[in-house]
């Protein structure tokens, strides 16, 4: 879980950084309070919110599994647990 939540946060502030890579590139500095105006950090935190949400719907459209797969849910086995998983499902007639 601590992965997912790293990501999010990763991908959120990823507008944040290159909007401060791009003032120490032109401006050498990051401590002028001009440029940091809450218009610009709303832009910046809609810039990442609006990537994050791009992320999620790739992340989840692409995420592997067979559309017609089939759930298994955990269960044990011998005194073992088996974790849960999705096995592909029926083979299309050819």
């Amino acid at each position: 879980m601590a992965r997912f939540v790293a990501f999010d946060a990763i991908l959120f502030l990823l507008p944040f950084a290159a909007y401060a890579a791009f003032l120490t590139l032109t401006r050498g500095s990051l401590r002028n309070a001009e440029d940091w105006q809450i218009k610009t950090i709303a832009y910046l935190a809609i810039a990442g919110a609006g990537l994050l949400i791009v992320a999620l719907v790739v992340f989840i459209s692409y995420s592997g599994t067979p559309p017609d797969g089939i759930f298994v849910p955990a269960h044990i086995e011998n005194g073992k647990i088996v974790p849960g998983r999705i096995d592909p499902g029926p083979a299309a007639p050819q």
